[in-house]
């Protein structure tokens, strides 16, 4: 559960421990979204009237082709994650990194902060190890496994020059 009680909240903090499953509501079409739920744990307590502070981690999985050989690559994201939530119309609540909340609202949703980090935690791009050899451009032979009979791509003879010139210094 990622929804609190305002009212308590200016009273008391509060332990989080909660997720945001892959098919929540809260994910836009495009988004990366996690292979399983995200858990996120830490401490939600009030910050000063009308807002609060959120201090904790999160933690998932995503999975997502290599960007070389285009393998599954399963990739865990943990990162610690630190959010501060202001009422709509306060000072402060236009800032990029604060969330706003509707301050007529009973309850506090930390979802859209969670799909936000963890659209910037997760990675863009993945490889399944660091010697990928990829795919071969002209048949799509996966060069991990194995070699393939296609000739080697020419380079455009226009760029023997410079290609000369950089070999000079090396």
């Amino acid at each position: 559960m990622l929804s609190f009680d305002i009212r308590s909240l200016e009273s008391q903090a509060a332990h989080v421990d909660g997720t945001v499953s892959p098919d929540d509501p809260v994910w836009e079409a495009g988004d990366m979204r996690p292979t399983e739920p995200i858990n996120v744990e830490g401490r939600l307590s009030a910050a000063g009237p009308t807002r609060f502070y959120f201090s904790g981690r999160m933690r998932g999985v995503i999975a997502m082709p290599c960007r070389r050989c285009l393998e599954d690559v399963r990739v865990e994201v943990s990162e610690e994650e630190h959010f501060i939530f202001s009422a709509e119309g306060e000072a402060g609540s236009d800032d990029p990194d604060v969330f706003p909340f509707d301050p007529r609202a009973h309850a506090l949703d930390m979802r859209p902060a969670v799909r936000e980090a963890w659209l910037l935690a997760a990675p863009a791009f993945v490889q399944c190890r660091e010697n990928c050899k990829g795919l071969c451009p002209t048949c799509g032979t996966d060069w991990n496994t194995g070699s393939c009979n296609c000739e080697p791509a020419t380079t455009d003879s226009r760029w023997e020059k410079l290609r000369a010139i950089r070999d000079s210094f090396s």
